[in-house]
């Protein structure tokens, strides 16, 4: 895909265009999905219900609030049709389309979870769930059930997958051993506002398409991101050596010598291509030629 269409694709996906009934936002501790969840807040002109299972306060953007600690998976969907039944003073019936953001999937179980999201989903609603692809989902009796990272990416629509913009002042190796002290890393390069993500975004078809991005959420701009493929040049020969016994590196005469050689099929190009093509045979020497022998004609 052509950076152009690539570009294009996740404006319609943060616009909530062209039928994506499930996105998935993936994660970590190194970078929350809070600025990535702005996005699609500054590009949404619809109701937003927000279901919380880790969230105190209701957001400022939020229509509607639920909170789901300690509620089932079938209440919360109980509770979320009711608000396209019922239509109180304060709260208006939700004509449009509705984005439906679940904080974190993570607390659903996984034999209520494809319920749960497919419950969710309606012609009127689409469903924008965040699942901590750091944490460990909850066991289950089945042990080749799969997990809840195997089936949320099975059932989306479209994925995101949030990292930091800044890999390279982060030590994983250390924000590890600080998070199994039960401490919380504070650096300046994780939950920045200028982020990567990997969109991968499914056709009808079944095809899957992914892509790459910078987003900036101050000013809301997207740029595709492009790695840089490490070549090894001339002047990096160095990093040849040592490697084997043999000497793998060449000096500038063995250079010059190698590139005035003249190599046979390009002299045969020059002395036998006025022939168009034809198989020409040249005899030699030692052959052995009876022109009495209509076998013996190479022609």
């Amino acid at each position: 895909m052509s950076t152009q269409n690539s570009l294009v694709l996740l404006n319609r996906v943060f616009s909530l265009k062209d039928g994506f009934p499930f996105v998935l936002v993936v994660d970590s501790l190194l970078q929350s999905s809070y600025h990535l969840i702005q996005e699609f807040v500054h590009n949404c002109n619809n109701d937003i219900v927000y279901l919380s299972f880790e969230t105190v306060n209701k957001p400022s953007y939020a229509t509607h609030f639920i909170d789901c600690m300690d509620v089932t998976a079938g209440e919360i969907v109980k509770q979320v049709k009711q608000l396209s039944t019922t239509k109180p003073e304060s709260s208006p019936l939700l004509t449009r389309k509705t984005l439906i953001i679940v904080d974190s999937l993570n607390y659903v179980g996984l034999e209520d979870l494809t319920t749960f999201v497919s419950s969710l989903i309606s012609p009127t609603s689409i469903v924008l769930g965040v699942f901590h692809g750091d944490f460990k989902s909850s066991s289950t009796k089945n042990p080749n059930f799969p997990s809840h990272m195997t089936l949320l990416t099975y059932i989306a629509s479209s994925i995101l997958d949030v990292e930091p913009y800044h890999t390279s002042e982060i030590d994983e190796e250390e924000i590890d051993m600080e998070i199994s002290r039960l401490k919380t890393p504070i650096i300046k390069a994780l939950h920045s506002s200028m982020f990567k993500i990997t969109l991968t975004n499914r056709r009808k078809s079944g095809r899957a398409l992914t892509s790459r991005f910078i987003i900036n959420s101050v000013n809301h701009t997207y740029e595709a991101f492009k790695e840089t493929e490490a070549k090894i040049s001339a002047e990096d020969e160095s990093l040849l050596k040592d490697l084997t016994t043999f000497n793998l590196t060449t000096n500038t005469k063995q250079k010059l010598a190698k590139d005035q050689v003249d190599l046979p099929f390009m002299q045969a190009q020059e002395e036998l291509g006025s022939y168009s093509g034809a198989i020409i045979y040249e005899f030699e020497k030692d052959d052995d030629y009876d022109e009495e022998d209509p076998y013996e004609d190479p022609f």
